[in-house]
């Protein structure tokens, strides 16, 4: 099931969990608004709330994002937590649709132990809760470090309730369309799922084309929630009407997998190129199982990132991600009452959705320390403008300030070699 839940559903979402570890006995589970301004005894922990996609066709991104998170706060908790509090994650299941979304972010901001959200899951969601923090705006609740690099959250009027880590999506797609421009392939068409998402990426692309006085020259869409197991046939025969040079999709893994194994079918041989949302190696994985040839429908693939490769151990944020995952190794959440139960799941030895999710909790956890003994909801905007020149071990430092609600700016692009994606050295070998 997907879409609105049912009454009876509603009410079982309010069992979602209350992320736990053996810590647990010893710090209770729950936390709650002490005196004084600070956020709960000394002894309690400090709730985040979440609502993500851990069911449907997208619970890789919630589920992988959660687990590179939580490799983050386990490590943390086991040595003390933050100022000797540990940090603790009350989930929501949304399934990547949005009125789900709402119902669970309303539960989170009435809920008294929640101190911030951190973590949500995709453009259609963020969208429809942006006004609810908005409206209130008198509890001061803010959003942490969501997996969206939509503008709605990075500009008035809801910038201001809103902190975002990643790289945005027009500069992900201001990136590929000047490198593609850049190489002589200028007659870009966009693939998009038909909604918020899609057209926040479809917007960043036509500015882009726009600076190089082009246009885009061909688009088609799809829904949100589309299997791998469709047909994406009449999407590629009307891009392909269109004699594109490039496409680029903005979707997630199954739909945008399916797109890029008709377009291979059909003979539509040009780069396919996808932004971060997509879920990179959960669209590889689709594209290469059972096959013969696993790289026969990947050859053209070219996506951007917003974080480094995991691979590249030179890096000592990465380093420390691959040494976590493999301690903690974090299983996809179990408690949590999802609206589609019962559908299997093999996390991701390593992922980019992973490492995203590691470096949010690592710079959470930092802000929060940041306020000492007594956390406070009205001290958080002055904790975070405070992160200057912050280093994540990733060879970017994190800025924040009053006109810098985004910390990170770099974005990275990969191709497919072997069964992963590594970084991409030469546009013009590659794809001139």
């Amino acid at each position: 099931m997907t879409g609105t839940l049912s009454r009876r559903a509603l009410v079982r979402s309010g069992l979602a969990s209350l992320v736990a570890a053996p810590w647990a006995g010893r710090w209770g589970s729950v936390a709650v608004p002490g005196r004084g301004g600070g956020w709960g005894a000394q002894d309690e922990p400090i709730v985040l709330g979440t609502s993500a996609a851990f069911s449907g066709p997208s619970r890789a991104l919630g589920t992988e994002l959660y687990r590179g998170a939580w490799a983050f706060f386990s490590h943390l908790n086991e040595n003390g937590g933050v100022n000797g509090r540990p940090i603790a994650l009350r989930l929501y299941d949304d399934g990547y649709q949005p009125d789900p979304c709402v119902e669970n972010t309303i539960r989170l901001i009435r809920d008294p132990a929640v101190f911030l959200l951190f973590g949500y899951v995709g453009t259609p969601t963020v969208t429809r809760v942006l006004p609810l923090l908005k409206k209130f705006r008198d509890e001061r609740v803010y959003l942490f470090f969501p997996f969206t690099g939509a503008e709605p959250q990075r500009e008035p009027p809801y910038g201001e309730f809103a902190f975002n880590l990643r790289a945005s999506y027009r500069q992900e797609t201001a990136g590929l369309v000047d490198n593609l421009v850049r190489i002589g392939r200028r007659r870009i068409a966009v693939f998009y799922q038909n909604d918020a998402y899609g057209r926040s990426g479809w917007a960043g692309v036509r500015e882009a084309l726009a600076r190089h006085g082009a246009t885009i020259v061909g688009e088609a869409t799809y829904t949100r929630g589309t299997q791998f197991g469709a047909s994406m046939r009449r999407q590629v025969e009307i891009l392909g009407a269109r004699q594109p040079d490039a496409v680029i999709c903005i979707g997630a893994y199954a739909a945008c997998a399916a797109f890029a194994r008709d377009a291979v079918d059909l003979g539509l041989h040009i780069p396919v190129a996808n932004v971060s949302f997509v879920g990179s190696e959960n669209l590889l994985g689709l594209l290469q199982k059972g096959r013969e040839d696993p790289n026969s429908h990947t050859r053209f693939l070219v996506n951007s990132q917003v974080v480094p490769s995991y691979e590249d151990t030179s890096l000592a944020g990465v380093r420390e991600y691959h040494e976590l995952m493999a301690v903690h190794n974090p299983s996809p959440p179990e408690d949590v009452e999802r609206i589609s139960p019962g559908e299997p799941y093999e996390p991701l030895a390593q992922s980019f959705v992973s490492l995203e999710g590691f470096l949010n909790a690592r710079l959470i956890a930092e802000i929060i320390r940041r306020m000492g003994d007594a956390p406070s909801r009205s001290r958080l905007e002055e904790a975070v403008f405070a992160v200057r020149d912050y280093d994540l071990g990733i060879g970017e430092r994190v800025s924040f300030g009053p006109d810098r609600r985004q910390g990170m700016q770099r974005v990275h692009y990969t191709v497919v070699e072997g069964d992963r994606f590594v970084p991409l050295r030469d546009w013009g070998q590659r794809f001139g």
